[in-house]
C-alpha cells in the first residue's frame, strides 16, 4: 500500500482547517450546507488503508546541567521532545478527494449569490 494518497489527505486536512479558521460565520454556515448536500450525492465509501501517525517521545541527548545553591548541586540530564512515526490501519472515506471540491465549489457559488463575493463578506 502506498502511503502517499495519505500523505495527501492529512495535508488537504491540515489546510482546510487552517483555512477556516479565518472563514465568516456566513462562510461556515453556506459550507456546512454544501456538505450536506454533498454528502448525499457523493455518499462516504469507507476503506481500511494504513496510516502514518506521529506520537511525542522524549529522549535524552547527552547534556547535563547542573545548579548550585549554596552547598547543594543539582544535575538534571536534558531531554528533548522528537516526533516518531508509527503506522496503523485506519478506515478513511476514499471519496473526500472527490467531494472536497464540490462543497468548496458549492460553498464559493452561494457566498456570491447571497453576498456577492465567494467570502460570504457582508
Amino acid at each position: 500500500m502506498s502511503i502517499f494518497p495519505n500523505v495527501i489527505r492529512f495535508f488537504s486536512a491540515a489546510c482546510m482547517l487552517i483555512l477556516s479558521s479565518c472563514d465568516t460565520p456566513e462562510y461556515r454556515d453556506e459550507h456546512t450546507h454544501c456538505e450536506a448536500e454533498w454528502l448525499l450525492k457523493i455518499p462516504p465509501v469507507y476503506q481500511q488503508e494504513l496510516v502514518t501517525k506521529y506520537r511525542t517521545k522524549e529522549r535524552l541527548t547527552g547534556e547535563t546541567i547542573c545548579t548550585t545553591e549554596g552547598s547543594t548541586t543539582t544535575c538534571e540530564r536534558v531531554k528533548e521532545r522528537i516526533s516518531v512515526p508509527y503506522q496503523t490501519v485506519e478506515k478513511v472515506d476514499i471519496r473526500i478527494p472527490q467531494r472536497t471540491p464540490q462543497i468548496q465549489s458549492c460553498t464559493k457559488r452561494a457566498c456570491s449569490a447571497k453576498y456577492g463575493n465567494s467570502k460570504c463578506e457582508a
